[in-house]
């Protein structure tokens, strides 16, 4: 009878959840889910649930999708988007589950990877396909590594990250320094410092986005590009409420919207370069470079 009962509760939470979701994204759908074709409410509300009962790993619902038709999606989100006159985010989508200081959280190191060893190869690909050598890298929200090419002869390459050890033993960086980005957002660099900035499976951690990409401008050079990382694993607790309630293709949006809202970077790029589609973890990448004039 205890299980019955149990399995009637979650049903019914489940029901509300999806519910309540699915009023979320049609009030948000000038900023959410203009300009493509979303999945199916109900495989959203699934992947919802699916991610807040694992400890690091939310599926998106987009394997309900063939690869093909989800690369097309993922790569059409920021072509022509339509996004509202001003910026559409609350600080409650930016609340998390966890809102103690994130130093507690972090002060353990961890030294494993956050997506799996097929998507840290294609992203190495990636980067060995976009990167020059002599390119002075900053990689914020690092960590013990970066997922450079081996290879790559950069000029300066820093990390700034929230965990010391984790930063010492990255043997990609020519330097690193420890902050928390969601207590102050400034970086701590001059301007126009780089020509490239990274952030890997990290950006639904920021929870004052904005600031952040403004200072990500700040420190690069014109025409330097910031290129953002993405797949659908996380820490659920610190992520920001909204990432957890939308899915691979509105992540996509969100971000490009963090670009276009600081209007300092021309339109932001996504390009979807997931390994194994439906057999290991999705990656996608939303890129945009700072502008000129």
């Amino acid at each position: 009878r205890i299980s019955i009962l149990e399995h009637n509760f979650e049903a019914k939470n489940n029901t509300m959840q999806s519910r309540s979701l699915t009023l979320l994204l049609a009030m948000r759908s000038a900023s959410l889910a203009a300009g493509f074709v979303s999945p199916p409410a109900s495989s959203i509300s699934g992947a919802v649930g699916t991610g807040l009962s694992s400890s690091r790993t939310i599926s998106s619902g987009s394997s309900k999708l063939n690869a093909s038709t989800m690369k097309e999606l993922a790569e059409k989100v920021l072509v022509n988007p339509k996004f509202p006159d001003a910026w559409p985010f609350s600080p409650e989508d930016f609340m998390r589950q966890d809102e103690s200081d994130d130093t507690i959280f972090y002060d353990q190191p961890r030294l494993v990877y956050h997506i799996d060893d097929f998507a840290v190869g294609a992203l190495t690909k990636y980067y060995a396909e976009n990167f020059k050598d002599g390119d002075d890298v900053l990689d914020i929200c690092s960590s013990w590594v970066s997922h450079y090419p081996k290879d790559f002869k950069g000029g300066s390459v820093v990390g700034l990250g929230m965990n010391e050890y984790e930063l010492s033993q990255n043997k990609q960086l020519t330097s690193y320094d420890v902050k928390d980005l969601n207590a102050d957002c400034v970086f701590p660099y001059d301007d126009e410092s780089f020509d490239k900035v990274t952030c890997v499976v990290s950006v639904d951690y920021l929870n004052q986005p904005q600031k952040v990409f403004d200072e990500i401008a700040r420190v690069l050079r014109p025409g330097g590009e910031c290129i953002i990382s993405m797949s659908n694993r996380c820490f659920p607790t610190k992520a920001f409420r909204i990432w957890l309630q939308t899915n691979d293709l509105e992540h996509i949006f969100i971000v490009g919207s963090f670009f276009h809202f600081s209007g300092q970077f021309d339109p932001a790029t996504c390009e979807d370069i997931s390994p194994n589609p439906g057999r290991s973890d999705p990656l996608f990448i939303v890129k945009a470079a700072k502008k000129s004039d």
